[in-house]
């Protein structure tokens, strides 16, 4: 491989973050192969919610603009008792002094993918590839080679300098890494439902994003610009058809809030969640990003914010690794993100889920009194905000070497 062929990168996922990768590194003037599995740009309805440190990194591609044009700004959000309403609101305009953006913007993840797609389809750098499915993968001290299987069926191999898989969960790339994937699978199947009825109507007091507490049933409400959509955890042993059936969406929202006519759905989808880190991100010239490195459940929005941020940090650090940097240098970006995964993405989310499930009354109560403090004390309620915001991860992020 000559040395040109080892300054160019082989990304495999057209998701966000393997979108954000390849916009990052092409504005670096490196060519980058763009594969992806589907025939066309993958239009994922699960992910919605951008932090503030998320779109002031997104504003270098002139997108944010349009996303608020299509999202829906949130200011506030809320835990909420099912039953006895608010427990307390938090409000991302104690962050005016750390983002241009102390609010949390509601906008599908899809839209910022066909804003960053655009981009890449009018660079000369950027070669993208559809409907071409990544087999196997293997390096050298020089370079990366990707078995690829073609629309056609024909079997292919491409190679480069370096390889980044943003291939989701079932990551062709991890698996080629041979790290581990170490975690648990949560016991529930989360069913998310899309409705055109304004619960603002019955709960005037409500954010545009609650978690609704309940030792029952609990579930999420988040508004959209179009829709509602609410998030519900539902027995791990039904039927993808049962999970899957109109009737099933009916019951879990009548739940919520009986209504005389049928809620008119719009979408709805169930789904496993993992909460799940590998061992390494990086293996030599190999690396890998967002839900190919870590998942974990949806209660806070950062599986897609911590994705995109490791893009960021993985594209700095191989620019300086195709600059000249030694090829060890790529460790810090595992060393670091891998940390975030571990110490605020999984444990917050898990806390959320169990403020969210929790049975015993008086854990209930406990877990209420610490939230209305927290809202109460300025200084408490900033911290909380640089925490859940993932302000904090960042910049302790960077302290480690």
């Amino acid at each position: 491989m000559n040395s040109k062929k080892r300054q160019t990168v082989i990304i495999v996922g057209a998701g966000p973050v393997g979108l954000v990768t390849a916009s990052l590194l092409v504005e670096q003037g490196i060519p980058v192969t763009l594969v992806e599995a589907c025939e066309e740009l993958p239009h994922d309805l699960r992910a919605s919610t951008f932090h503030p440190p998320t779109l002031d990194m997104l504003e270098r591609f002139g997108v944010v603009g349009e996303m608020i044009e299509q999202g829906l700004i949130c200011p506030t959000w809320q835990f909420r008792d099912r039953k006895e309403g608010v427990v307390a609101t938090f409000d991302l305009s104690f962050l005016e002094s750390d983002t241009d953006h102390p609010y949390r913007l509601q906008c599908e993840q899809w839209r910022l993918g066909e804003l960053l797609y655009a981009r890449l389809k009018a660079n000369p750098l950027a070669t993208l590839r559809f409907n071409t499915r990544a087999v196997a993968a293997r390096q050298s001290s020089l370079g990366v080679e990707l078995d690829l299987k073609t629309e056609t069926g024909n079997s292919e191999t491409i190679d480069a300098g370096f390889l980044i898989g943003a291939d989701g969960i079932s990551s062709v790339v991890r698996k080629a890494m041979e790290v581990n994937f170490d975690g648990f699978t949560i016991p529930e199947i989360f069913l998310t439902i899309s409705t055109t009825f304004d619960f603002r109507q019955a709960m005037p007091d409500i954010a545009n994003i609650a978690y609704l507490s309940d030792p029952e049933q609990w579930f999420v409400l988040i508004r959209t610009a179009r829709v509602w959509r609410a998030l519900f955890p539902v027995d791990s042993t039904l039927t993808d058809e049962d999970v899957a059936s109109p009737l099933r969406a009916q019951q879990l929202l009548q739940g919520v809030l009986p209504h005389q006519q049928h809620y008119e759905i719009t979408h709805q989808t169930g789904y496993r969640v993992h909460e799940r880190v590998a061992s390494n991100y990086v293996q030599g010239r190999i690396l890998i990003a967002g839900d190919a490195a870590h998942v974990n459940n949806p209660l806070g929005g950062m599986g897609l914010n911590g994705g995109i941020h490791d893009a960021f940090n993985l594209s700095g650090t191989l620019v300086e690794v195709i600059g000249g940097a030694p090829l060890d240098h790529l460790e810090r970006y595992s060393r670091q993100r891998r940390q975030v995964a571990l110490d605020v993405v999984q444990q917050t989310t898990l806390r959320n889920r169990a403020i969210l499930d929790a049975r015993d009354p008086h854990a209930r109560r406990a877990y209420y009194d610490d939230l209305r403090e927290i809202a109460a004390d300025p200084v408490r309620h900033r911290n909380y905000m640089m925490r859940t915001s993932m302000i904090q991860s960042l910049r302790d992020a960077e302290k480690i070497a």
